[in-house]
């Protein structure tokens, strides 16, 4: 197989259109076979569900060329999982987990050149999406669905190594208690822009959004999980109803205990522990870790001591191990890894 012809070290994390996607329609009270297709475009009724509702959800996760020289995809269950838990919540019909896992192992081997070399520090990012298709106008669920999987070749979510990254304690609520914040909605993104956008007006990269019966309890930010170090190195995470549970903040927690020997705890974190811990960071399919150097609370600011620098020690040990797991370099847990054959070999 032949790789196409791209700078990979210097990709962006930005869409470039690949040759194949996979679509699957839901009609008549049942998903037909699904296809492959080169239409990049969508066609849909001016009163479609995803239009009028926002009644759609999505996944991310990548495909990795490893050490050994084959694509491997990391821990697919758990997205299927997670689409079928959002669509329940949102009242659409989920799209078969057995079948989700199927289609994204089809559509990377349909890209399989666009897959970056091992050591180039890209990768093939994967985004799933379920959306309603047919036509509403009352507010009830769509009778009709799309399930849609593209995929894009894309580069390391920081250029030059990963800078820590300065926060804000935001005045805006990212999710309600028993609201959506738990499922991977579009809605919920769409509902953080503004305050994304207010954040980085204001010169920050991102906004840690508290609890919105207390404000109290840390949360997430927009698209990211927290992980926390203390200063004896034990990794927390905040333990809460309303924020999304990453896949990848899993991984890091069963990385941290398993592989690198630390304690785990997953609970609620009080905003006002924040300032003693001694490493903070993002967690996501992007990045993995991003670490945090700073977050301002309306002008009270809070330094952790590992610093606007570098990434803190133990942050590094994560990303490294997880990261190695990922290319092949590490042994993984049963089940992790979903290696992709390509045209027989």
């Amino acid at each position: 197989m032949e790789k196409q012809n791209l700078d990979w070290s210097n990709l962006g994390f930005n869409y470039r259109k690949t040759e194949k996607r996979y679509v699957s329609n839901f009609i008549d009270g049942k998903w037909d076979d699904g296809f492959l297709t080169e239409d990049t475009n969508v066609v849909l009724n001016e009163s479609a569900g995803v239009l009028q509702y926002a009644q759609t959800c999505f996944e991310g996760l990548k495909a990795y060329t490893t050490q050994d020289g084959q694509i491997a995809i990391f821990r697919p269950d758990l997205n299927a999982q997670r689409m079928e838990d959002s669509a329940i919540r949102l009242h659409m019909q989920p799209f078969p987990k057995d079948r989700f896992i199927d289609a994204i192992v089809e559509t990377v081997k349909a890209n399989a050149s666009y897959v970056p070399p091992y050591g180039s520090g890209a990768t093939l990012y994967i985004r799933p999406t379920l959306f309603g298709s047919g036509p509403v106008i009352g507010i009830k669920p769509s009778e009709e669905y799309q399930f849609r999987v593209f995929t894009t070749p894309v580069g390391p979510y920081f250029k030059g190594g990963a800078k820590p990254l300065t926060l804000c304690v935001s005045d805006y609520d990212r999710a309600a208690p028993y609201g959506t914040g738990h499922i991977k909605a579009g809605l919920n993104y769409a509902m953080s822009l503004h305050a994304l956008r207010t954040a980085q007006k204001n010169g920050f990269d991102e906004n840690m959004f508290l609890d919105a019966a207390t404000r109290t309890k840390v949360e997430e930010t927009g698209g990211a999980n927290f992980i926390f170090i203390t200063k004896d190195n034990k990794v927390v995470t905040p333990k809460s109803e309303s924020i999304l549970p990453s896949i990848t903040r899993r991984s890091l927690m069963v990385v941290a205990e398993k592989y690198l020997g630390l304690e785990v705890e997953e609970r609620e974190v009080l905003f006002e522990e924040v300032k003693d811990f001694a490493e903070c960071g993002l967690c996501g399919t992007a990045a993995v870790i991003s670490p945090v150097g700073k977050i301002d609370d309306h002008g009270k600011e809070i330094y952790f001591p590992s610093g606007m620098s570098e990434m803190g020690p133990i942050s590094k040990k994560l990303l490294e191990t997880l990261t190695g797991i990922q290319m092949g370099v590490l042994p993984a847990p049963e089940g992790w890894i979903t290696n992709i054959t390509i045209g027989g070999a």
